[in-house]
């Protein structure tokens, strides 16, 4: 069964046949089990509740910063992205999600400069604040958007969003410019984030023009390039392997050495992660044993999180489990690119123990952001 709604494939469609680039998350997956009959989805966990960590919202103004052109823009808007009231609300009811953890849609405001961004933010912080998260109390909570082009008011607006609006966090959406954030100009964040006690959830985004073109540019008279490139950089491949470079710079230039208690979030299963586990384990750990404070896997379990965003897949989950802690683990949907109730029937169904199922669901996000259900 495939979870692209009806309104992603007809963007497709059109982006195939007009030349739209699409910046769309990565399409749910579900397992084999889950989506083959109904009767297959276990009637077991039916109470179990749900804190969801990787939930999108637009606006007008975040669409026209952010839209590649009309056909995105008329995609955006047909998603529910912009719908933080009651048609959103009892979506989270049918699906059994208690919570949902809000963040802007990728990239946010991090490309914008200057006093335009700073102020961009904040505005969009205040209207979460104000808006969903006061009219529908304890079922809203949000990462902060944060003007990564000035990585001081980033720490400022970081720290005022926690302090004064409750939020629970900050998302990021890949490079910013030409940088991650292993580089010393965003250790204002990382500092703030960690004095802070909240996380930075590391969600991806597209590379900047000299990585797109070597990567990801492919000449073909059959291909629509604006389209395939924006796929392939995109949500068909190339977020992924961004953000786990991303998580590896960061460990190997000692972010964590010098912050130790900084805590990060990956989404989508952990982004490759657990497939690659055992060789980057093995070649980088013997390569950084007398570089860094632990061996690299011990930063996998100790500084990250990992979201089931979009990826409801029985095996993906159970690969992740076999390295990283089933307390390190939490549910996400990647709303509304991928459908809140086929997420909670996947997951209810999944074969865990009833206690793992809990913290995965639930309790590890309300030990992590300090909310509850």
């Amino acid at each position: 069964m495939n979870l692209i709604s009806t309104s992603r494939r007809n963007f497709l469609t059109r982006a195939a046949a007009l030349g739209a680039g699409a910046g769309l998350s990565v399409p749910a997956i579900i397992s084999n089990a889950s989506a083959s009959e109904p009767s297959a989805i276990s009637l077991r966990d039916q109470d179990l509740p749900f804190i969801a960590t990787e939930e999108t919202y637009t606006t007008e103004e975040l669409i026209a910063l952010n839209a590649i052109n009309e056909d995105h823009v008329e995609y955006l808007r047909e998603t529910g992205l912009a719908d933080l009231g009651s048609g959103r609300i009892g979506a989270m009811d049918e699906a059994g999600i208690n919570v949902q953890i809000l963040s802007a849609h990728t990239p946010g405001v991090q490309n914008l400069a200057g006093q335009e961004g700073i102020d961009f933010a904040y505005r969009l912080n205040r209207m979460i604040a104000d808006g969903p998260m006061t009219t529908y109390p304890g079922r809203y909570q949000a990462y902060a958007t944060l003007p990564l082009q000035d990585p001081e008011a980033s720490a400022d607006e970081l720290e005022r969003a926690v302090r004064e609006d409750g939020f629970v966090g900050a998302m990021t959406n890949g490079f910013v410019g030409s940088k991650f954030l292993d580089h010393p100009d965003f250790e204002p964040v990382l500092a703030r984030a960690e004095a802070l006690a909240v996380p930075i959830y590391l969600h991806p985004g597209f590379p900047p023009d000299e990585v797109f073109k070597i990567y990801y540019r492919i000449t073909r008279p059959e291909y629509n390039q604006e389209y395939q490139d924006y796929i392939f950089s995109g949500s068909g491949y190339g977020w992924h392997q961004e953000v786990l470079t991303q998580c590896l710079r960061l460990i190997l230039t000692g972010v964590f050495d010098r912050f130790p208690r900084l805590q990060m979030i990956i989404g989508h299963m952990g982004e490759g992660l657990p497939f690659y586990y055992e060789r980057i384990v093995g070649d980088l750990g013997e390569m950084t044993e007398n570089s860094l404070n632990k061996p690299v896997g011990q930063y996998f379990n100790d500084n990250f999180w990992y979201t089931t965003s979009a990826f409801f897949q029985d095996e993906l989950l159970h690969l992740l489990l076999r390295y990283i802690s089933v307390d390190r683990v939490m549910f996400g949907t990647d709303y509304p690119f991928a459908d809140m109730k086929q997420g909670t029937d996947w997951f209810r169904a999944v074969d865990l123990p009833r206690d793992a199922k809990e913290k995965i669901a639930f309790r590890n996000a309300e030990k992590l952001f300090g909310v509850s259900v």
